[in-house]
């Protein structure tokens, strides 16, 4: 197996990206060499780079198919872009859910059939639904689940004497008192409530901030059934679920300085510092969390619950088979490799990150391979509390618009958001109607 160093490429313009390959433009590369290893790209940190190194080891070993292997976290889709206007795509990319409507959109990726696929049946229904577009086939086959859950400093929660949080009243509370009630002892007023990937970029507070908006009765967009959907930001649910953000951002100050600024990978450090004491994040910081924070000193628990319940986002990584190979062959062993238990409790013991937080195949019991009580918190929300983002052509637009008005809104902090949440209304129906989505 051969591994390429991951390179800084330029931004690509607009225009050069879509005349490479515009909505549904081929992407047929005929340069690549059949002959040549399978390459593959992974959205991935060193740290979960070394278990795909592992995985793909053991897939050559048991095929024989080589494989080139890049691992990439900054600037991952400007990389795609980049080969997708060179009409010379990966073979294979291994990437979050949130891809599919774009990749789906620009005709990076190949559509697949569940029945065709070995092991297909072996996977959960509602595992493949994150590899099903907006028309009802499917364009990915899923790898990995997930759902959200709360990561709290169990040792300063003691200190102060305060409960597990339940409720959004509890939550609020506790957060109020990690900033102002000197939760680590050592006489400063250096300690912050909430830690949040408030960043723009690829939409990450909207990512961070829809549990709670569904938690509070509201949503973005609402299902109306038959692939149509209608906005629903603007709503007074909505509304009143922005305002609470609003004032734990304005108000109360509970929040880390700098989090409207900060994606995943710069936020996750305050909470192993000691800097913020409650972080609504992925499961896949538990093993990380249990070197840098210690195991004892942080607890995982289920989103407390808002207005409407503690639904939380549920999302995962897919397997897609990218347009214009030479290798499809290959493609589709990789793929019938990666849903195996094997490769899927592999990937649920990267040390110290898995890349298989929940199994998508339901032979493969999560108790038995973790061993452990988070693990079967965090499928017990996936199961029970989890949903995804909606189905429509391509959530990303709705994602980034959604992300940058609540982005102003906690950095400006106007006296009432509704305002700011009726103009980007009116930018979401607009979205809906493009993509022929509304009503």
């Amino acid at each position: 197996m051969r591994r390429r160093t991951a390179t800084t490429l330029a931004t690509l313009g607009v225009a050069a990206l879509l005349a490479g390959c515009g909505s549904g433009g081929t992407t047929a590369a005929s340069s690549k060499d059949p002959n040549k290893p399978l390459e593959v790209w992974t959205r991935s940190t060193e740290a979960t780079a070394k278990v795909y190194e592992k995985i793909f080891k053991s897939f050559t070993e048991k095929t024989g198919v080589q494989v080139d292997y890049k691992p990439i976290f900054n600037d991952f889709d400007k990389q795609v872009q980049q080969r997708a206007a060179s009409k010379d795509l990966p073979d294979v990319v291994i990437t979050d859910t949130g891809s599919l409507g774009n990749f789906v959109k620009q005709g990076w990726t190949t559509e697949v059939n569940k029945d065709d696929i070995a092991g297909g049946g072996d996977i959960v229904d509602r595992a493949w639904n994150n590899g099903k577009g907006a028309d009802g086939k499917f364009y990915a086959i899923p790898y990995s689940t997930q759902a959200m859950v709360t990561l709290i400093r169990k040792d300063w929660r003691e200190k102060l004497g305060k409960p597990i949080p339940t409720t959004w009243e509890e939550l609020d509370d506790l957060a109020r008192a990690f900033t102002r009630n000197d939760p680590d002892g050592n006489g400063q007023n250096d300690t912050y409530g909430m830690l949040v990937p408030g960043t723009t970029d690829r939409g990450y507070l909207a990512w961070w901030a829809a549990s709670y908006i569904w938690q509070g009765g509201g949503d973005i967009l609402e299902d109306e059934g038959d692939g149509k959907f209608r906005v629903g930001i603007d709503s007074p649910e909505s509304t009143k679920a922005v305002e609470r953000l609003r004032k734990l951002f304005c108000d109360d100050k509970v929040m880390q300085p700098g989090s409207l600024t900060l994606g995943t990978n710069d936020a996750h450090p305050l909470f192993e510092s000691g800097k913020s004491g409650i972080y609504l994040t992925g499961p896949y910081m538990i093993g990380r969390f249990d070197k840098s924070v210690g195991k004892d000193k942080y607890e995982v628990v289920a989103s407390p619950k808002g207005p409407a319940g503690a639904t939380v986002l549920g999302e995962g990584e897919n397997i897609y088979q990218m347009a214009g190979s030479a290798k499809t062959a290959d493609q589709k062993k990789l793929a019938e490799y990666l849903i195996t238990p094997e490769a899927q409790q592999a990937g649920m013991k990267g040390d110290p990150q898995p890349v298989v937080r929940l199994p998508v195949n339901k032979s493969v019991d999560v108790n038995a391979t973790y061993k452990d009580p988070r693990w079967a918190t965090v499928a017990g929300v996936y199961s029970s509390e989890a949903r995804p983002f909606p189905s429509v052509p391509n959530f990303a637009p709705f994602r980034q618009k959604t992300s940058e008005t609540l982005n102003s809104i906690f950095a400006k902090c106007p006296a009432d958001s509704s305002a700011e949440l009726k103009t980007l209304a009116e930018a979401l129906k607009k979205e809906l109607e493009n993509q022929k989505a509304s009503k």
